[in-house]
């Protein structure tokens, strides 16, 4: 990998990690609008929170992360990418209650492991 390929990737690493920063606090701002204005029901206000924050993430990612342009392959792979981190992170949370450890150390390791799965799969798949 050439100096300009990391310089690369280092960028669109950073940009990514803003912003899930932002998307995460979306999805936590529109729960709690949800809850307190329209149904007091937290699954259902974290079901319309996670779709919004989606799509966001997905605008951003794509425009700014990745400067790529919307479309709807690299939309169906995004979803597919967000299924698939879904799925991985209850995985994760899984082996981590099997193997008995606090479900704090579950999350911690959701945290780190489902960012960088997504980005690697977004940076070498998605936008590719």
């Amino acid at each position: 990998m050439t100096s300009a390929e990391q310089s690369a990737l280092i960028k669109r690493g950073l940009r990514f990690a803003v912003t899930g920063l932002l998307v995460t606090a979306l999805h936590a701002v529109v729960a709690v609008l949800f809850i307190h204005y329209v149904s007091p029901l937290p699954p259902l206000a974290n079901g319309v929170a996670f779709a919004v924050a989606t799509v966001v993430s997905y605008v951003i990612n794509t425009t700014w992360s990745f400067s790529s342009r919307l479309h709807g392959r690299t939309l169906l792979r995004f979803m597919l990418v967000s299924v698939a981190g879904f799925f991985l992170a209850m995985l994760v949370a899984w082996v981590a209650q099997r193997a008995g450890l606090n479900y704090l150390w579950g999350i911690g390791a959701v945290a780190l492991t489902i960012p960088a799965f997504t980005f690697v799969l977004h940076n070498f798949w998605t936008y590719r």
